[in-house]
């Protein structure tokens, strides 16, 4: 059979042999273009009166509010860059809950009063947009025919231009509010919950004497991905439509070698990394790390820390350029949880802390974090914000893509729990007793043994990959977040917990001063009450172990294991309480959040079983039925020769056997029918819950003998990219 004759997987494969890296010729250093395609600080200072600079990084910095009055100007300077740069048309760029980014673009061109054409951009085309609100997804805060929505610019991140091939675009980063003031976008809560820590976080900080003028919580989002060829991904209809292979053998080999992680990139792959990269720095984005995952054909790419605006904006912005810039090289970006069974799915690994104004690391143990009594209270406070709240924290990574990576491959399990490692563990002890002079935790060293390397210094905490929430050094790492969503979500979440954790914290330290004149007692005795109430929360060992399920069970944590019964979090007293005195939602859009979240899960599920009764019938089935047909018209010939004896049998058998596993398809597609048809009702709550158990499982069965059909049809006839190809050919 030749090329022409198949459906396409054999063209794909000869197609990926002739690739070659894309070349883009990028010699400079990046000092010297970074930022480039921003409206930054160094623009700021250079367009605009120095009293109008001051006062717009102010609003910048400090997060005081707008002053109406300068927009005018700012607008002018806006207006005057941008064409500077080649920007025809300009758009306020939003994150609706959808989960990526939306853009209207208007153009500067403008018609005056005798008909010349003009450039136009004034104050209020900077500071708000009025784009339709109704086609979005508002959970039930707008009706189809409620169609008035603003956006609203958002200072925190700077302006930036967005590069096309015929043209460029001036962006500017903005909130989205329903008519009446409801958040309808990702970001608006993520501000005030930075508002709520700051604000609580500065009463601790003045019970220590501590100056900052304001606290504000930084965000470092490594950012895991898949990359495969753009021919294969063409000929994968589940991929196309969910994100995610819904069938597809395991491979001679997957990752158990090891021998993928950290290895030499590939050189296509490589050229892709480095465009994109290029790109990120002309819009300010501070790419630091790349480097291949532990899965065939996966990646990451880390930043340097930014505030969590910032940070949540840049990474929403790399996620859209991956696309982009995949696609110049023929490859296809893939950012589902979990795109491949049976190896490494991908995450967001959200490296989170609280810094002040003036550059102060709040969870910056030091040498000897036994003396810092001011990094206890803040550790001990995010300890106790993530134990009262770990319901919402794992609703906050709910997700269909989630449910098929957590708890397997390196993902840290549903249940949330905090490592702290060994150093920091024997401090909260040696609290608990009394005893904590008797620690220290001064930098070690470990001796490596090869006199011509250098000693390395030892961190206070050693790495736990099955922690969703673990102390690295200087900041946590909120491992269990998805890879496909915003950060925005679990952001906002923990960051209202931890401030409601700190502003406890500062009502009893308060308190205790009032009684206790002797300051470190006073505070030693408070660290001591939360270590005891914080303890339940806190685990060090493996969190795949059927032992530490039973544990966790014993200390009354959580076990979510799916998105239905984890998004049910959002509905209790704690959830209302929580975020209505933190201002991060209000009543009316907590409650929109939930049906949201819950409609969003239904969707997923309804998409993947169509793709995949699709792949089944169009495409399984038909390869099926001419293997079979084959192996028949095999038979007939040779039994017209040598009869129906023993020599035939296996043949026979072999026919029996595909014959069978093509009855069992067609029994699973049929069960997969029933299970659909029983999970059909008006509730959301149980529907979704019949998706996630029932109809989740019948899937599982057509996947299983799909998978089996695709290890006996003929190579040729199979129309599949299969997973050996999808992951090694690249």
């Amino acid at each position: 059979m030749s090329i022409s004759e198949n459906q396409g997987r054999l063209w794909a494969i000869s197609e990926v042999s002739k690739r070659t890296p894309r070349v883009i010729g990028n010699g400079r250093k990046a000092s010297e273009y970074f930022g480039c395609n921003t409206f930054n600080q160094k623009v700021m200072a250079e367009k605009l009166p120095k009293a109008i600079y001051r006062s717009l990084l102010a609003t910048i910095r400090a997060g005081k509010k707008l002053d109406q009055s300068i927009a005018p100007a700012v607008a002018h300077a806006v207006k005057e860059w941008a064409l500077e740069e080649g920007a025809t048309h300009y758009s306020h760029w939003f994150q609706p809950n959808t989960g990526i980014t939306a853009e209207k673009h208007d153009t500067f061109l403008t018609v005056g009063d005798e008909g010349q054409p003009l450039e136009r951009f004034d104050a209020s085309q900077l500071i708000q947009s009025e784009p339709d609100a109704s086609s979005f997804p508002s959970g039930g805060l707008r009706a189809t025919f409620e169609a008035r929505g603003y956006t609203a610019w958002d200072p925190s991140t700077p302006i930036f231009i967005m590069d096309s091939p015929n043209g460029k675009t001036l962006c500017i980063p903005s909130v989205f509010i329903s008519y009446f003031g409801q958040a309808l976008d990702k970001k608006t809560p993520l501000l005030r919950s930075d508002e709520f820590l700051s604000a609580n976080a500065m009463k601790v900080l003045k019970i220590f004497g501590n100056n900052a003028a304001r606290v504000f919580s930084t965000l470092g989002p490594e950012q895991e991905y898949f990359l495969i060829d753009e021919a294969f991904y063409s000929l994968r209809p589940d991929l196309v439509a969910t994100g995610r292979t819904l069938i597809g053998a395991k491979p001679p080999k997957g990752q158990e070698l090891e021998d993928q992680y950290f290895g030499a990139i590939k050189h296509r792959i490589l050229a892709f990394m480095q465009e994109v990269e290029h790109e990120l720095f002309k819009l300010g984005v501070p790419v630091k790390t790349r480097h291949n995952e532990v899965a065939p054909s996966q990646y990451e790419m880390a930043p340097v820390f930014e505030s969590v605006s910032v940070a949540t904006d840049h990474n929403q912005l790399a996620m859209e350029l991956f696309k982009v810039v995949a696609k110049r090289h023929e490859l296809t970006f893939l950012i589902h949880e979990k795109p491949f069974a049976g190896i490494n799915g991908s995450g967001k690994h959200n490296n989170w802390s609280m810094a002040t104004d003036e550059g102060e690391n709040l969870l910056e143990p030091g040498a000897t974090p036994e003396k810092n009594l001011q990094f206890l209270v803040f550790l001990l406070a995010t300890m106790k914000g993530v134990y009262k709240h770990q319901g919402l924290l794992r609703a906050a990574i709910a997700g269909s893509g989630n449910d098929h990576r957590l708890g397997a491959n390196e993902a840290p399990p549903a249940i949330i729990s905090v490592f702290l490692g060994e150093a920091l563990t024997n401090i909260l002890d040696n609290i608990e007793a009394g005893k904590v002079k008797g620690s220290t935790s001064e930098k070690q060293v470990i001796s490596l043994g090869v006199s011509k390397l250098p000693e390395i210094a030892k961190d206070n905490t050693d790495r736990n990959r099955t922690s969703p929430f673990a102390f690295t050094g200087n900041k946590f790492e909120f491992r269990a977040v998805a890879s496909s969503v915003s950060t925005a979500t679990p952001m906002a979440t923990l960051n209202a917990a931890v401030g409601e954790a700190l502003s406890e914290m500062a009502d009893r330290l308060t308190a205790r001063l009032k009684k206790v004149k002797d300051f470190d007692k006073a505070v030693l005795e408070v660290l001591k009450e939360y270590v005891v109430e914080t303890k339940d929360i806190r685990f060090e060992g493996n969190g795949y172990s059927d032992e530490w399920r039973d544990e966790a069970a014993k200390r009354g944590l959580l076990n979510l294991a799916k998105s239905p019964e984890a998004l049910l979090q959002l509905k209790t007293k704690e959830a209302k309480a929580l975020f209505t005195k933190s201002g991060v939602y209000k009543a009316d859009e907590l409650e929109s959040r939930y049906h949201l979240e819950i409609e969003r899960y239904i969707k997923d599920l309804e998409i993947e079983v169509a793709a995949l009764k699709d792949i089944a019938l169009t495409q399984v089935l038909p390869a099926a039925y001419a293997h079979q047909a084959a192996l028949v018209a095999a038979v007939k010939d040779l039994t017209s020769i040598i009869g129906e004896g023993a020599v035939a049998s296996a043949q026979f058998e072999e026919v029996k056997s595909v014959a069978s596993l093509i009855a069992d398809l067609k029994a699973a597609l049929t069960a997969l029918d029933h299970a659909v048809e029983k999970a059909e009702t008006d509730n959301l709550d149980k529907k979704a819950s019949a998706f996630a158990y029932a109809v989740s499982d019948a899937m599982l069965v057509v996947r299983d003998v799909c998978d089996k059909l695709e290890t006996v049809v003929d190579d040729k006839l199979w129309p599949l990219p299969k997973y050996r190809e999808m992951l090694f050919l690249v």
